[in-house]
C-alpha cells in the first residue's frame, strides 16, 4: 500500500500548469526526496494534435511525462498529480494518471467531490486542496458517506499562494481573508489526525518550520521552483519571475469562476482596462467558461507565459514572488526548505 512514509522529507512542490511542472520539476523534487507534481491542466498543448484532439493529446502527454519523472527521480521520493476539479477532462485526467502508476492525485479549483470514484478505488494516495475548515469537513463526510474513504493528506492553501485561489476577491483585495496560521489551525483540529500539508506563502525554512509547530506535517511550495533550471518553463518565463518585485502582482478574475494572482503585465493591464480577448478557437478546457462571454482564453495565456511571450502571457505566481531573486537548483530549494525541521 501506499504511503505519505517513502517521502523523506514531507516537502511537496505544488502544480504548476500550463506546462511549468511537468516530468522534469517533478522528477527533480522527487529525486531530492520531495513529491514532485505534474500539473495535468492542457498537459498535452506541446502534442501535433491537440489543436484537433485535445483529450487525445493530453492524456498521452500525461502518461509520458509520468514516465519522465520516474526516471529521473530514480526511485526516490513520490510522484504525483494536480488535478483541478474546474477542467472538462478532470475524470479521464485522474484515471490516466492513477493507470500510469501515480503516487497520489492532489485536487483543487473546486471540491473534488467524486475523486476517489475517479481513482477506482485502487492503490493512490488522494487529497484535496481547501482554504478552510469547512470545506474539509464537507469533502470528508461525502467521502466517508459515498466511498467509506478518508484522505490520505491536505493541503490547506492560504490566501498569500499563487494562481487559483478559493477565497473571495473582496476577501483577497481588503485583507480581510484569513492568514495561512490561522485555517491551518482550523483545518487540523477539524480533520481528526489527517496529514496536513501547509501550502500559500512557505519560501523558505523559516515558514517550513512556523507551521511545523502549528502542527503541520509538511509544507507545499511552487513559486520558488520556478527559478529552476529543472522547471519545465521556459528561460522567459524563470526571468520574468527573478525580476518581478513585491508591488508586480496582482489580484485578476479568472474565467475558471476564482480569483487569481499573477505578475501585473501587459496583458493584465488591458484585462483591468476593459479590454476582451476572446479565444479564437475554445477547446471546452473548462466548465465555467463561455467563450462568447469570457474576457480572455486563459489556456491561450498560460501558453503564451510558457514561451516566455511577456506581451500575451499570464504569469501566475505567489506573494512572495519578489523574494525569488536568482536561479537555484531544486537541490538547493530543497535543502533551504529542510533547514525548517532543524531545530534552533
Amino acid at each position: 500500500m501506499k504511503s505519505l512514509d517513502k517521502l523523506e522529507f514531507p516537502i511537496i512542490q505544488g502544480g504548476m500548469g500550463v506546462g511549468v511542472s511537468l516530468g522534469g520539476l517533478a522528477g527533480a523534487v522527487a529525486a531530492e526526496g520531495g513529491m514532485g507534481v505534474i500539473s495535468t491542466a492542457d498537459v498535452g498543448f506541446r502534442e501535433p494534435d491537440f489543436e484537433t484532439d485535445p483529450e487525445a493529446a493530453n492524456e498521452r502527454a500525461l502518461t509520458q511525462e509520468i514516465r519522465k519523472a520516474r526516471k529521473i527521480a530514480g526511485g526516490r521520493g513520490m510522484i504525483a498529480v494536480n488535478a483541478m476539479v474546474a477542467t472538462t477532462n478532470f475524470e479521464r485526467m485522474v484515471r490516466a494518471a492513477v493507470s500510469s502508476g501515480i503516487d497520489a492525485v492532489i485536487s483543487g479549483a473546486g471540491l473534488p467531490l467524486n475523486l476517489p470514484k475517479c481513482t477506482m478505488l485502487k492503490d493512490v494516495l488522494i487529497a484535496p486542496i481547501v482554504s478552510g475548515a469547512r470545506a474539509a469537513r464537507m469533502i470528508m463526510k461525502h467521502w466517508q458517506r459515498h466511498y467509506n474513504r478518508r484522505p490520505d493528506f491536505i493541503v490547506v492553501e492560504g490566501v498569500l499562494a499563487g494562481g487559483h485561489l478559493g477565497y473571495r476577491e473582496e476577501e483577497i483585495r481588503s485583507g480581510s481573508a484569513p492568514d495561512l496560521d490561522r485555517v491551518l489551525k482550523q483545518v487540523i483540529e477539524a480533520v481528526s489526525g489527517i496529514p496536513v500539508f501547509a501550502a500559500g506563502g512557505i519560501f523558505d525554512g523559516s515558514d517550513v518550520r512556523r507551521v511545523l509547530d502549528l502542527g503541520a506535517r509538511g509544507v507545499q511550495a511552487a513559486t520558488r521552483f520556478i527559478a529552476t533550471p529543472e522547471c519545465d518553463a521556459s528561460a522567459g518565463f524563470k526571468e520574468a519571475i527573478i525580476a518581478a518585485r513585491p508591488e508586480d502582482v496582482v489580484i485578476l478574475k479568472s474565467p475558471v469562476g476564482m480569483p487569481g494572482r499573477a505578475l501585473r503585465s501587459p496583458l493584465t493591464r488591458a484585462w483591468a482596462a476593459g479590454k476582451r480577448t476572446p479565444p479564437s478557437r475554445c477547446i471546452r478546457c473548462i466548465h465555467t467558461c463561455d467563450p462568447k462571454t469570457t474576457p480572455y482564453c486563459i489556456t491561450a495565456a498560460l501558453r503564451a507565459a510558457w514561451r516566455g511571450d511577456w506581451e500575451h502571457g499570464l504569469f501566475f505566481c505567489g506573494a512572495n514572488v519578489g523574494k525569488v531573486n536568482r536561479m537555484e537548483t531544486v537541490r538547493e530549494v530543497m535543502n533551504d526548505l529542510k533547514k525548517g525541521w532543524c531545530k534552533a
